[in-house]
């Protein structure tokens, strides 16, 4: 997490970096990630990717095994401490403490960039603000690829409130019984449409029930 990032929000996920990928145990979703976790690695082919707010590496993992190099950044150590620990081949990822809105020289030599579940912690705001940074660090025509949830009811935590800009947010509980609201963004295909046209070329978005996927090449 990063950039305009609470410090709520922040110590949230530090709370929460040993249960994280509990969110992926949810039966519903099993088959839409088996094909994300096909699909992901198989767009990174050979690439050198710099992943922002990269969490616990969960995704890192993945993409590494067909990119050439992984550059990976999240501001929370406490996230970075477990995806460290992912059994990933000595050489292919370089974990970094770094500000999503900032990542600076840790995107030199990447032809890439990948961002899972990041999207949706961003107020409206600050979008075009993110998106333009991570444009000017790479150079034109790299691959972006970024990937979040779509609200489902019954499957997705409710939305709790909405603020004035439009921004969504969720009570969340931690195993502790300890309860934070989180910022929590569920674009509609035509947000992510006009959010990326300044940066984007052949933007292509790929929708499931629980996800979607939205891959373009920079200007």
């Amino acid at each position: 997490m990063a950039g305009t990032v609470t410090p709520q929000l922040e110590a949230y996920y530090a709370k929460r970096a040993r249960e994280y990928e509990r969110i992926y145990d949810k039966a519903e979703r099993q088959d839409e990630l088996a094909w994300l976790r096909d699909r992901l690695p198989g767009l990174f082919q050979g690439r050198r990717v710099l992943e922002v707010a990269c969490g616990t590496g969960y995704w890192t993992q993945l993409i590494a095994r067909k990119a050439a190099h992984v550059t990976a950044c999240d501001i929370n150590e406490a996230v970075l401490e477990i995806a460290r620990e992912k059994p990933i081949p000595k050489g292919r990822v370089t974990f970094a403490k770094a500000d999503a809105f900032a990542p600076g020289g840790l995107c030199e030599g990447c032809d890439a960039a990948f961002a899972g579940f990041w999207w949706s912690h961003v107020r409206k705001a600050d979008l075009a603000r993110w998106l333009a940074s991570m444009a000017s660090a790479l150079p034109a025509g790299s691959l972006v690829a970024i990937l979040d949830n779509r609200y489902v009811e019954g499957s997705s935590t409710p939305v709790s409130r909405r603020d004035a800009e439009g921004n969504t947010y969720q009570v969340r509980e931690l195993l502790s019984g300890e309860t934070h609201e989180v910022l929590k963004n569920f674009p509609t295909a035509a947000e992510l449409a006009d959010a990326v046209r300044p940066i984007a070329a052949q933007a292509h978005l790929e929708e499931t029930l629980y996800y979607w996927l939205l891959v373009f090449r920079l200007k």
